[in-house]
């Protein structure tokens, strides 16, 4: 088991190098995988059992290739010595950075993302990458706001991403910068707001329609 595992990994590698390779010049797509494949000697039969779901199983080693390689750089970082908001901002930094070191091949693999047909890869993606980048921040949150933090920085990520694939990394620095500052002025905001009061009320009114008004 251990050796056809590591026969998985070691292939999975291999196979997205060659097509990083290649894929300024294909683009993302079947043609890609087949010839990835056979630059590394795997057979169709090879190719349907590595790669099930062709270009998407491809863009999604893509994707977790440059998560970790992203994590590795934070790695050195502490980030309980940054504020929270130079934590993400570091993060994400970071995140596009990875990305930016297979420029070519990471365009093509947006591009074919950003088919409506992939949309739900390109927000599972996200999604993960959100999540690898809050739990280097620090976040331990088990209730609504492990959700919607990760929900808040997939929004943030995909046009960041897209912006430093295809305008730069200034643009995309600025972008980042911008949206963070929105998020955490309307964090401020809600702190000072009582969200359950209404659910509360409502509960309360239940309950003494029930048991009848507390003595």
């Amino acid at each position: 088991m251990t050796d056809s595992t590591d026969w998985a990994e070691q292939t999975e590698h291999a196979v997205l190098d060659a097509a990083i390779a290649r894929a300024p010049g294909l683009g993302w797509n079947a043609r890609l995988v087949r010839e990835a494949c056979e630059a590394c000697g795997l057979s169709l039969g090879d190719e349907e059992l590595l790669l099930p779901n062709g270009a998407r199983d491809l863009a999604a080693l893509l994707s977790r290739r440059h998560d970790a390689r992203a994590l590795e750089a934070l790695g050195g970082i502490d980030a309980k010595s940054l504020k929270i908001r130079e934590r993400i901002a570091r993060a994400v930094s970071e995140r596009m950075e990875a990305g930016a070191a297979d420029l070519e091949a990471t365009r093509r693999c947006a591009a074919f993302l950003a088919l409506p047909t992939n949309a739900d890869l390109g927000l599972k993606l996200a999604w993960e990458t959100a999540d690898h980048l809050w739990r280097w921040a620090g976040d331990e949150a088990t209730d609504w706001n492990h959700y919607s933090k990760r929900t808040i920085l997939s929004g943030i990520l995909i046009p960041a991403l897209t912006m430093r694939w295809f305008e730069g990394r200034e643009a995309a620095e600025a972008f980042v910068a911008r949206r963070i500052e929105n998020v955490m002025a309307f964090e401020k905001w809600k702190a000072g707001k009582d969200f359950e009061a209404p659910f509360r009320k409502v509960l309360d009114t239940l309950s003494r329609m029930r048991y009848g008004p507390r003595v």
